[in-house]
């Protein structure tokens, strides 16, 4: 129940200071407002996986900028999501490749 409050509160809070920033810089597609989207994100994955409170709140957050920070630099240099599928497309090949010996 406290961790659902947690949450809740979280969201609240990143929802109300991204209208905030929204509004006083004009850009909804401000570095800080992408930071915060995908910080949201990830937390909410990780709580629907249910591995957001496995580490203490400090190591978790770290994790998640790191995370955020490799997402929005590959996004910004050009490289999006398709690197996973061709990166996964690998793995699997050299596995099949290597089941087959």
């Amino acid at each position: 129940m406290k961790k659902s409050l947690l949450l809740a509160g979280v969201v609240l809070l990143a929802a109300c200071s991204q209208i905030s920033g929204v509004s006083n810089n004009g850009s909804a597609d401000s570095s800080q407002a992408k930071m915060k989207a995908c910080l949201l994100t990830e937390a909410n994955s990780r709580y629907q996986a249910g591995t957001l409170f496995t580490s203490g709140i400090k190591e978790t957050a770290t994790d998640l900028v790191k995370t955020c920070m490799k997402k929005l630099a590959l996004e910004s240099a050009g490289i999006s999501s398709e690197s996973q599928s061709t990166a996964e497309s690998i793995i699997s090949n050299l596995k099949s490749l290597s089941n087959a010996k």
